[in-house]
């Protein structure tokens, strides 16, 4: 049984970083793709970040530079480190299974979503 669970959202001034972990169990992260989204209030859910099977990366230009995304295939948690958060960072924060190895930023190529973690930007 597939399951996401996360954990370490919460509030931060603007400059400051956050970590993100999302415990996965029922399957082995290395083969499939692991992916970070987020929607803010009235937005469009959007892919921010993706891991594939073989561990090559892709980040989107909003976070490029600030965010990290990482895995740990024996601890089977995937992270997402964020630095530098800006107020526009705000938004419930998903992480996510792909359907296969190869990741997209595209919500419709995961089937698996752990609950979401709301993170606020703000001073």
């Amino acid at each position: 049984q597939v399951q996401l669970v996360e954990s370490g959202g919460g509030l931060v001034q603007p400059g400051g970083s956050l970590r993100l972990s999302c415990a996965a169990s029922g399957f082995t992260l290395n083969y499939y793709a692991l992916g970070w989204f987020r929607q803010a209030p009235g937005k469009e859910r959007e892919g921010i970040s993706y891991i594939n099977g073989d561990g090559s990366i892709f980040y989107a230009e909003p976070v490029k530079g600030r965010f990290a995304i990482s895995r740990d295939i024996v601890k089977n948690t995937l992270y997402l480190q964020m630095n530098n958060l800006k107020p526009e960072d705000t938004a419930v924060y998903y992480c996510a299974r792909g359907r296969s190895p190869y990741g997209t930023a595209r919500s419709s190529d995961y089937n698996y979503w752990a609950q979401g973690s709301q993170v606020t930007v703000s001073s």
